[in-house]
């Protein structure tokens, strides 16, 4: 079994670790609910690596294998609208839900419940699994150089899924190289300029990020003036201009 597979601080998490630990020698069902992409399945598939696993999308597949098996592992449990047509007693079930909310007609089902915590919840995780990505990403990627990455501009919306994604994007604009920049934003402008105009419109996509960048790291209007060779009317009017905070 691969510890780092279910690596948590989360007191909610070790408890699921420990059912189930004890439902591998007990005939039991047990439902893990919560948000998607929490790592319910890896959680579970890390104790029970062999066993039968079912989308429970898919009733007629799950019917056989409740036939056929005494252990199996259904995701996407949600999905299924009438639990009274499964015959779960005397079998060792694992059920996977992407609730928000556990239905309370579900529970009488099953003898352990247990709630998977968000990943914006369990901040003592985030540092372990953002070296872990990181690496993975990096070597994906061909990167060698270590980066440095704001935790700031992850995205846990969507737990896992949304912190790759995030994770990624972060590593590719930390790795541009100017032409790379020049690149995008002629693809980009190729199929944008249009009109009389396009030049000032189109302005602001070289001079926010500029004034944006500029003031976090001076930290002063004035020494950016001086830096940007702007006298500070002008800096305070592009600003405005560009609803820069």
């Amino acid at each position: 079994m691969n510890k780092t597979e279910f690596f948590s601080h989360s007191p909610e998490i070790q408890s699921i670790i420990k059912a189930l630990t004890l439902s591998k020698s007990l005939f039991i069902s047990t439902i893990i609910w919560g948000e998607p992409h929490t790592g319910k399945l890896t959680l579970v598939r890390s104790f029970f690596p062999k066993t039968t696993l079912v989308n429970g999308k898919n009733l007629d597949t799950l019917k056989d294998a409740l036939e056929s098996s005494d252990e199996v592992i259904i995701y996407n449990f949600e999905a299924i609208r009438n639990i009274q047509l499964l015959d779960l007693d005397n079998k060792r079930i694992i059920a996977i839900a992407n609730y928000e909310k556990l239905p309370l007609s579900i529970e009488s089902h099953f003898a352990f419940i247990y709630n998977m915590p968000p990943l914006r919840e369990r901040t003592k995780d985030i540092p372990y699994f953002l070296e872990k990505f990181s690496k993975e990403l990096k070597d994906d990627l061909m990167i060698k150089d270590d980066i440095e990455l704001d935790i700031n501009h992850l995205d846990l919306s969507q737990n896992f899924k949304s912190l790759k994604i995030s994770l990624h994007r972060e590593l590719i604009k930390k790795t541009l190289s100017q032409q790379d920049i020049e690149e995008i934003l002629f693809d980009y402008l190729y199929h944008k300029i249009k009109g009389k105009n396009a030049y000032r419109e189109n302005l602001g996509l070289y001079e926010k990020p500029l004034i944006q960048a500029g003031l976090k790291k001076f930290k002063s209007q004035l020494k950016l003036s001086e830096v940007l060779g702007l006298n500070r009317n002008t800096l305070r009017k592009k600003i405005h201009e560009h609803n820069i905070n």
